[in-house]
């Protein structure tokens, strides 16, 4: 269990074979929940992110994955993601089942821990604006305009040191 995961709900690394689990979570949350097409939503960069899950007692509850090196900057150029000590946030989803426990921020510090494990000194992510506030208590800063990244929901960069 990461530090500051919810008891009922631990955060750890997974690998492929545990795929299914987080996009479960990701189809309740951004396809079903919010209206994102599937197709945009399961965008062919998974095998090449770090993907963590957290379950419960009835299975997968969050996921969140990152992006680093020649992959973040391939999927990232537009926002000038260029280096190979950055971490490209993305994809955090917490379902309905664990909402309010802390899962959303235990799932972020376990990103950041992972990241730092691995040598990176910087997150970057586009974070819906009105989760804005979320990320920013969590020590992320807002720049830039609003945009959208092709879901219809407007979204702010942010970046948060290592």
């Amino acid at each position: 269990m990461s530090a500051g995961a919810p008891a009922a709900f631990p955060v750890r690394v997974v690998g492929p074979g545990e795929l299914p689990g987080c996009h479960a979570v990701r189809r309740e949350v951004f396809v079903a929940e919010q209206g994102v097409p599937e197709a945009e939503e399961i965008d062919g960069y998974d095998t090449d992110a770090v993907h963590l899950l957290a379950s419960g007692p009835a299975g997968p509850v969050g996921t969140v994955r990152f992006l680093h090196g020649a992959p973040a900057r391939k999927k990232y150029a537009r926002a000038g993601v260029g280096d190979d000590t950055t971490a490209v946030l993305g994809r955090l989803a917490v379902g309905r089942a664990a909402r309010g426990t802390g899962l959303g921020a235990a799932l972020v510090r376990a990103v950041e821990a992972e990241a730092r494990r691995l040598g990176l000194r910087r997150i970057y992510l586009e974070a819906q604006v009105p989760a804005l506030g979320f990320y920013e208590r969590l020590g992320y800063a807002a720049h830039g305009p609003e945009f959208d990244e092709g879901s219809g929901i407007p979204h702010r960069a942010m970046t948060k040191a290592l």
